[in-house]
């Protein structure tokens, strides 16, 4: 029983990956994620069922269009394939619960935010406020069903948006005045304030410093040696894609990072 839980949850997450692709491309265009159905992003030629099956589709096809014959982007079996993996460990580790469900959907919302800033440099407002309300609601059923851990309940939610966005906006001015450009977006606030009503104030602020710690040691280690080298205007840097991870991480084992802090100082 338990093994047909998982398969079903990893066809499911695959079945999800698809759609989560079609917000990753299109809501950065301000397109519907409704209508038309899914087509090539080439020939633009509409894509029949069988040749939409997640991550079986584009094997079968050796990542080419059946209309047109150039190649589809691997990105769209990853995606797939990554957010089968989420529902497969969300039900892993809490089974065919309320509480699984909410980690899916979080940790799927997070891919979503990660690659669409890494790719445009946005964070779509479909993917932060959808969960925002998501979050919301969840933490409201989560108190007649007794399923809050490792999320929080509706008080914290808010106490945690609030504390998230306000982090974040802080951490943007300050790179703004040492960079003397922008430094992030509006979309990394939402964000926050997404992640926020997920894990509650204190979480939210660990989670910007691990965040912020993740993309300094990026930009120094990686983007700024390079940019010199090339003789080329420092790029913006997309902190969704380290603010996503950072927030799972911080969900699953916050408490526990905190207490050893904790136990770290008293000792020391």
């Amino acid at each position: 029983m338990r093994l047909l839980v998982l398969v079903y949850a990893a066809i499911v997450g695959a079945a999800v990956g698809s759609f989560l692709n079609v917000c990753i491309t299109r809501w950065p265009e301000k397109l519907s994620v409704v209508r038309p159905r899914s087509r090539c992003p080439r020939c633009e030629k509409g894509i029949a069922w069988y040749d939409n099956i997640p991550v079986v589709s584009w094997l079968v096809l050796r990542g080419r269009c059946r209309g047109c014959g150039l190649p589809i982007s691997p990105l769209y079996p990853t995606v797939e394939l990554a957010t089968a993996l989420i529902w497969f460990a969300s039900a892993y580790w809490f089974g065919a619960t309320f509480l699984a469900l909410r980690l899916a959907i979080f940790a799927t919302i997070l891919l979503g935010v990660a690659v669409t800033d890494l790719r445009t440099y946005t964070i779509p407002d479909g993917f932060t406020v959808t969960g925002f309300v998501f979050l919301i609601a969840a933490s409201l059923v989560g108190l007649f069903l007794d399923a809050q851990y490792p999320f929080v309940g509706p008080l914290s939610a808010i106490l945690g948006a609030c504390t998230g966005a306000g982090a974040i906006a802080i951490v943007g001015w300050l790179g703004e005045a040492a960079l003397k450009k922008e430094a992030m977006g509006f979309g990394d606030v939402t964000l926050m304030a997404f992640i926020g009503a997920a894990i509650g104030p204190e979480l939210s602020l660990l989670t910007v410093f691990v965040g912020a710690t993740l993309g300094a040691l990026a930009f120094l280690g990686l983007v700024f040696p390079v940019a010199k080298l090339r003789g080329r205007e420092l790029p913006q840097v997309p902190f969704g894609v380290f603010l996503a991870p950072a927030a799972l991480v911080t969900l699953l084992y916050g408490r526990r990072i905190i207490d050893l802090y904790l136990a770290y100082l008293a000792g020391a």
